[in-house]
Order: C-alpha cells, then sequence, then structure tokens
C-alpha cells in the first residue's frame, strides 16, 4: 500500500491491557504523521481518554455482536474519511468490521487477538478468524500463535507482534508520605501487590491461597490487590473467610497504577491464562521483581532467575514459596529488578508501534 490509512475499532466500555495497547499505537501512529483513526463507544473509557489526551477519534454506538445499524455507520465513516484499514483489536470489533467490509469492500481487515484461548472454543470465533475477508492477524505472544496455528490458521496469516511497555510512563512518580497509612499498611511491612482485573483467567483464588499460606510463615508480609472486577465479592468473602482482614487490602478500580507500582515490594501475576502479560511488563518497567506463572505469553516476558521467578499455574503452595523466598532475601530482590529494567526494553511501545506499520504497509 502506498499510503495507510488506518482506522482503529475497539467497542469494549471498559480499559485493560488490551484498550491501553490500542491507544499506544493510535498514539504512535499519530506522532509518526501518520492518518490514524480511532471508533470506539460513546461513554467508553478509550472514549474519555482520547479526549483527555486530545487525539482524534470517532464514536459509534455498538450495541451488541452482530449490529448492522452499527456496521452500516462504521463502512459509511471509513468511506466518507478515506480509511483503507480496519484494525480489530478485540472479537467483537472483528466481527463489527466484517460486517463493515462486506459494506465497504475497499477496506482491508488486520484483527489482534491477545487471549490464550483455542479459537475452536467458540464456533463464530472460528468463522472469524479464518474468514477469507480478514487480511492478517497480530498475535501478541508465542503461546498465542501456536494456539492459532493449532487452530488451522494458515502461519502466513499470523504475525506475532507482542505488547509494548512506556518505559517512561512512571518516571518520576512517588507515592505519597501517607500512603501505607491510607491503605492500613504497616510502614515496616514487606507489600506484595497485583494489578488485574477480578475475572476468572487471573486466578485470584490462587494469588489469595498463596497469600494466606505464605502469611502464615511470615507475619511481615501485607497483600494488596488492585483492580475491580465481577469476582470482587466473592474474593473478598474467601480472604475473611481465611483470616486474611488486615493482612489483605483491597484497593478498587484505580487510574493512578504508578503510584501502587512504585509502593510494591514484590509485584505477583497469578494468572492461569494470558495472552502476554502486560501488567508484567508495567511492573518490570519500574524495576520491581515480579513472580508470574508459566500462563500463556508470561514466561516470555520473565527470563526464570534473572528478571523474575515463575511457578507453574493453580500452584499456590509454589507461589507462596516463591513470595516467600524473595521477602527474605532483599538482595535476590533488587538483583531481580534490575534485570525486570534490563528485559523490559526488549518489550518498547515503539517497537510495537513500527512492526505493526510494517504490517501495514505489507498488506
Amino acid at each position: 500500500m502506498k499510503e495507510i490509512a488506518v482506522l482503529h475499532i475497539d467497542p469494549d466500555p471498559g480499559w485493560r491491557g488490551g484498550q491501553q495497547q490500542a491507544f499506544y499505537l493510535h498514539q504512535g501512529m499519530l506522532a509518526r504523521g501518520l492518518k490514524s483513526g480511532f471508533v470506539c463507544n460513546p461513554g467508553s473509557e478509550l472514549a474519555r481518554r482520547m479526549h483527555q489526551h486530545q487525539l482524534c477519534y470517532h464514536t459509534i454506538r455498538h450495541h451488541f455482536e452482530a449490529d448492522l445499524i452499527a456496521a452500516i455507520r462504521l463502512a459509511a465513516y471509513a468511506r466518507k474519511v478515506g480509511y483503507n484499514v480496519l484494525h480489530l483489536h478485540s472479537s467483537h470489533a472483528l466481527s463489527w468490521g466484517i460486517m463493515a467490509k462486506l459494506l465497504y469492500p475497499p477496506l482491508k481487515l488486520v484483527a489482534t487477538r491477545r487471549v490464550n484461548v483455542p479459537i475452536s472454543n467458540n464456533i463464530l470465533s472460528r468463522l472469524k478468524y479464518k474468514s477469507r475477508l480478514l487480511r492478517a492477524i497480530v498475535a501478541i505472544s508465542e503461546a498465542t500463535r501456536k494456539l492459532m496455528l493449532a487452530d488451522g490458521i494458515p502461519p502466513s496469516k499470523i504475525h506475532k507482534i507482542p505488547s509494548g511497555v512506556d518505559l517512561e510512563r512512571f518516571k518520576g512518580i512517588m507515592p505519597p508520605e501517607d500512603f501505607r497509612a491510607k491503605w492500613s499498611v504497616p510502614q515496616r511491612a514487606i507489600l506484595v501487590g497485583t494489578i488485574a482485573a477480578l475475572v476468572p483467567p487471573k486466578d485470584y483464588p490462587n494469588f489469595i491461597n498463596a497469600a494466606f499460606l505464605a502469611a502464615q510463615r511470615n507475619p511481615s508480609l501485607h497483600f494488596m490487590i488492585v483492580g475491580d472486577g465481577e469476582l470482587m465479592p466473592k474474593m473478598q468473602g474467601m480472604a475473611r473467610d481465611l483470616g486474611l482482614e488486615g493482612r489483605l487490602t483491597f484497593c478498587g478500580f484505580q487510574s493512578d497504577i504508578g503510584i501502587f507500582l512504585q509502593a510494591f515490594d514484590i509485584f505477583v501475576m497469578a494468572s492461569r491464562r494470558e495472552g502476554l502479560g502486560t501488567a508484567v511488563l508495567d511492573a518490570m518497567s519500574v524495576g520491581l521483581p515480579v513472580i508470574g506463572t508459566r500462563a500463556g505469553g508470561i514466561s516470555e516476558t520473565i527470563v526464570e532467575g534473572e528478571s523474575g521467578l515463575l511457578v507453574e499455574v493453580k500452584n499456590s503452595q509454589a507461589l507462596a514459596s516463591a513470595i516467600l523466598r524473595l521477602a527474605g532475601d532483599e538482595s535476590l530482590r533488587k538483583s531481580l529488578g534490575y534485570g525486570a529494567l534490563e528485559r523490559v526494553k526488549a518489550f518498547r511501545k515503539e517497537q510495537m508501534v513500527e512492526a505493526n506499520i510494517r504490517l501495514y504497509e505489507s498488506l
């Protein structure tokens, strides 16, 4: 293509790692002087942040998977403004984009697959991702690429482009002096934190069970969960049943996660399923020692013993042992933190942006 004009699509109302990556990509393309637009739902967190950062965007109400009215409006907008590529940043966005292409055939479709789940689990997903209308699929990790290959997606259609991290995002951010008092964290405690939505793939029962086991052996440990989601009431009840009140703090959704990352002594990602794990990259970017499970792409970000520790999924005992190991060894925490700072340079957002641009140019 001589001149790329990309319209990014994400109808999700919330804000998680996928929305952050789509935001980075749009922002990066605009910074390079390329034609890049974004369509999201009115009232969404994406719309709010686009407005806050003064990035160009357009809102179209998208109600459900096969929303024909939304598809007509999307096709008309793409034709009017002159976009020739739709980058579809979620499964719902892909459905929307395929319908728009049927209405405006010149569009070329690119989809990003961010989850580490077989496509074959869902018949609609199989139809979408195997459609001839879809020119390319971005896999954010080798684990995700392998799953798509196993599901019969041609290798030539899959392009591995890892998610990116802003290495400057949290520089200069420091927790306020009253941070620990505000969240009832003892001043001398070793603070073990995680940041993730409270949804099943993040395996919060694993994290809470590990916290219980580790707290029994090390009374100086305090645990913190930053995030919100459908499992919040259940996880709060689980923590109460295990007697973790006063040892585990639920903080809810926080937009200023840099304050929390800078306050943590150890970061844990206890997921049982993960595309890549951008929260891990964020933690590494501030030099935190990280403990992650061998879920999906997490083991592609952490080099065992150099930039963090890895444990098997759904193994609370192993996770607790890793927490205790780091809590009891300050020099190891520092060493892994330095290693994390070096390792995360391989996942700079600028590299992610450039790789996507090269993909568009190859269409």
